[in-house]
């Protein structure tokens, strides 16, 4: 339990106390989980953990399509007819709600699917990032019970390899690949990117050493070893050539979710972050020829580009040319073996 001073406890006892005062009544929206991080300045892990301890106290609830709202008796008649009924609290964590189930097999909210459970996965991670991500959680978005959720998917690690998939499949790779092998990898290499500014929380979840069965993501380096094909390369390299490139977009793409926690702790956009530390610590540090002659010259030259798009588009063009070296030293005759 988090200690009484922190800021998870701090922001719970103010919203205790505005829906005690009624300035939130019953069936009223509480703050989301974005809009904690903006009004108290925390970051989304410590408001995820707010709102997680008002529901464990039966103080708010998820309603599907409408977000957070708060319980209680006098909540208007067509929000209290969707509300479970809450059991006194034996332990910090979701208690059994048989009604809910009721209600999900009925068809009162709609049928609770695969699919549904992956697709509210998703949209959690995309708004909130993969730390408010939990099995508890979507079954609360869902409006039920979370041991509903393990009928259809078997827990944490499933539920990612599917979400996976399903955003890997929301863009297909364009039909007819193309004839030349640099552009069909770019193509593939572009898309991947694309598919993870999409989902900044994907590339923290990938895996080059240890990958997971996803069929729609399997199909980008079946595509780039298909490009490669028939160019003088081994089966082998083939392999490394188009891994070793969506490492890179991935590698890359990491810090899609990190510049977003980053923004959401300081309040500043990495643009905003440099100019201030350009303005005060860097410029110091970086103030001595002796030491940093390159930073130096840099400092004195024309704005240098570093931001994730431009190194995107530098590492990508490097990558391909060493694979085109590699195909050229080959030449026309050799065997693809």
């Amino acid at each position: 339990m988090a200690e009484s001073g922190s800021p998870s406890e701090r922001i719970a006892a103010e919203l205790r106390r505005r829906i005690a005062a009624g300035e939130l009544a019953p069936g009223a929206r509480v703050p989301s989980t974005r809009r904690i991080t903006q009004e108290w300045g925390v970051a989304m892990a410590t408001a995820t953990k707010v709102l997680n301890r008002l529901r464990e106290e039966g103080l708010v609830r998820a309603v599907p399509g409408v977000g957070t709202v708060v319980a209680g008796k006098a909540a208007p008649e067509e929000v209290r007819a969707r509300e479970p009924r809450r059991e006194p609290a034996r332990e910090a964590r979701p208690v059994a709600e048989p009604t809910a189930e009721r209600r999900v097999r009925s068809g009162g909210e709609g049928e609770l699917t695969r699919e549904r459970i992956v697709a509210t996965a998703v949209r959690v991670a995309d708004e909130e990032g993969l730390a408010a991500l939990s099995m508890r959680r979507v079954a609360t978005d869902l409006g039920v019970a979370t041991m509903s959720l393990y009928r259809h998917v078997p827990g944490k690690d499933e539920l990612l390899r599917l979400m996976t998939d399903v955003a890997f499949g929301e863009q297909p790779l364009p039909e007819p690949p193309a004839e030349d092998w640099r552009e069909g990898l770019e193509t593939v290499a572009r898309l991947q990117w694309r598919i993870y500014r999409r989902h900044p929380w994907l590339a923290s979840t990938m895996s080059f050493t240890r990958s997971v069965l996803a069929p729609d993501a399997a199909v980008h380096t079946e595509r780039s070893m298909a490009a490669l094909a028939g160019r003088g390369l081994s089966g082998e390299e083939m392999a490394q050539a188009a891994v070793a490139l969506a490492a890179f977009v991935c590698g890359l793409a990491v810090h899609f979710e990190r510049e977003a926690q980053a923004e959401q702790d300081s309040g500043l956009s990495a643009e905003e972050w440099m100019d201030r530390v350009e303005g005060e610590e860097h410029a110091r540090l970086m103030a001595d020829p002796e030491r940093f002659p390159m930073f130096d010259a840099m400092n004195r030259g024309p704005e240098i580009d570093l931001g994730l798009e431009a190194l995107f588009e530098f590492g990508m063009a490097r990558m391909l040319d060493g694979v085109g070296l590699m195909i050229e030293r080959r030449g026309p005759g050799a065997a693809n073996s």
